[in-house]
C-alpha cells in the first residue's frame, strides 16, 4: 500500500472532474480524497496498491470535459481513508 498526492492543473474545476475522480477511484478500489484548490488546481490524495494507483492516474485522462495541462505526483506518508471522498472547501 502506498499514498500519493496528485496536483492537476488545466481546465479541472467546474467540469465535474472531482465526481469523475471519485467514481474512478471507487470502481478500482482506491481510497482517499479530492478537493479544489484556490489557485484553480485540483488536489488528490490516493491510497492503494501501486499497480492500482498507476491505473488510477492513467484513467484520470478519460474524464470528459476536462483538459489536463499538468499533473504533479509525489509520494506521501501512508494514510488510511475509509472510502474516497470529495472535500468541499470551507467558505471564508
Amino acid at each position: 500500500m502506498k499514498t500519493i498526492e496528485i496536483v492537476v492543473s488545466g481546465r479541472v474545476q467546474g467540469v465535474g472532474f472531482r465526481a469523475c475522480i471519485r467514481r474512478v477511484a471507487m470502481n478500482i478500489g482506491i481510497t482517499g480524497e479530492v478537493m479544489n484548490l484556490p489557485d484553480g488546481k485540483v488536489r488528490i490524495l490516493a491510497t492503494g496498491d501501486l499497480p492500482l494507483l498507476d491505473k488510477f492516474v492513467s484513467m484520470l485522462y478519460g474524464c470528459t470535459r476536462v483538459v489536463i495541462r499538468d499533473m504533479q505526483i509525489a509520494d506521501r506518508s501512508l494514510s488510511s481513508f475509509h472510502d474516497f471522498s470529495i472535500v468541499r472547501q470551507k467558505s471564508q
